[in-house]
């Protein structure tokens, strides 16, 4: 059977850009088809010179290559794209003018976590039901809006860095979630000395300037308080839902409670509160209340909300968030089951049927 120009095209259709998302085919990236007697090689126009993925690309390729009639043999090669290219290809990503992402429906849901105070495990709740939502079926991202205390890239194992199109960020993909950080772009160790002004521009560009294509969920790790990120997302974002994590102890959920308060005063929507760290389970069974009780359903009382969950407390979700490895995507204990059960009913109070 002859293999034609049209033919290979339409296998390299199946080939996504790992970082984009998008077919090669649909960004124009194929640069240049070869043919000679049943072997084919395929030039591929990365966006950057010395691009992390080029393995990817030789690999889904040839898969994909090789399973057209006709073809015994696929080589691949990569050039690089000039400048008006780039141009073009953002264009392509974003439309003719660079839009907030916001302002279309590429987000279908954006949600907030906050906590009154550092400690309570605000992050770790963030990065355990992304994972819970996306074992679940659906689309997630994860903005770490914690200028101060990043640390959603150690949780979740990332070492790879975002790819910077001109001005557009194209987030780092970790086990099928999007992730973007101010951690990427400073040393762990390194203290961010900033005012409101450039905390307001780092967060702007978080949530403009991030191509993130279609997600179901966006979660937004929120610094503890009411500070100027918060007040920036806040004033950014259109209409935003809201969860509010807090501790057992009466004193924590007080100061959450503050945060809770934003609902009123800002584009917020508060939907839940989560307890975490609510209690250990003793080998016996029974459940014991190391931070006290109440504390989650007291706050979501008082501000007339649902309390979601209550996160029991297991050395495992510690040892989890250090290695880099979740503990929502190992499956199987208490605290896995209780972050589905939040995600299960984030989805019911949020996805339209």
């Amino acid at each position: 059977m002859k293999v034609t120009d049209e033919k290979i095209l339409e296998a390299l259709k199946n080939v996504n850009d790992p970082e984009l998302g998008r077919s090669i085919v649909d960004l124009g990236m194929v640069d240049k088809i070869e043919r000679d007697d049943g072997t084919v090689k395929i030039t591929v126009k990365l966006t950057i010179s010395g691009c992390p993925m080029k393995y990817k690309f030789d690999e889904d390729i040839k898969s994909a290559l090789m399973s057209v009639d006709g073809i015994k043999k696929v080589e691949v090669g990569f050039s690089s794209m000039n400048q008006q290219e780039r141009d073009a290809l953002t264009k392509k990503m974003t439309g003719q003018v660079k839009s907030d992402i916001f302002d279309d429906a590429r987000v279908n849901n954006i949600i907030a976590i906050a906590s009154g105070k550092g400690g309570v495990g605000k992050s770790t709740v963030t990065v355990n039901l992304a994972y819970a939502l996306k074992n679940e079926g659906y689309s997630v991202g994860i903005i770490d809006s914690d200028v101060y205390g990043f640390s959603i890239p150690r949780m979740m194992g990332v070492k790879a860095l975002p790819t910077v199109i001109d001005e557009t960020m194209i987030p780092v993909d970790k086990d099928g979630i999007k992730v973007i950080s101010m951690g990427f772009f400073l040393e762990e160790d390194q203290a961010v000395l900033w005012r409101g002004p450039l905390l307001h521009k780092a967060v702007v560009q978080f949530l403009t300037q991030v191509y993130w294509d279609k997600l179901d969920f966006l979660l937004i790790d929120l610094p503890p308080g009411t500070g100027d990120v918060t007040l920036s997302i806040s004033q950014t974002v259109k209409q935003a839902h809201l969860l509010v994590v807090t501790t057992p102890q009466p004193a924590a959920s007080s100061v959450a409670q503050r945060v809770a308060e934003l609902s009123k005063k800002a584009n917020f929507n508060l939907i839940g509160v989560i307890e975490n760290m609510s209690y250990f389970i003793a080998p016996d069974g029974s459940k014991q209340y190391i931070f006290g009780d109440g504390g989650g359903k007291f706050l979501a009382d008082k501000m007339g909300t649902a309390l979601l969950g209550q996160i029991p407390l297991e050395q495992a979700i510690r040892e989890g968030g250090d290695l880099g490895k979740p503990i929502t995507d190992s499956k199987g204990d208490h605290a896995s089951k209780e972050f589905k059960n939040i995600a299960d009913k984030l989805i019911g109070m949020l996805v339209k049927k």
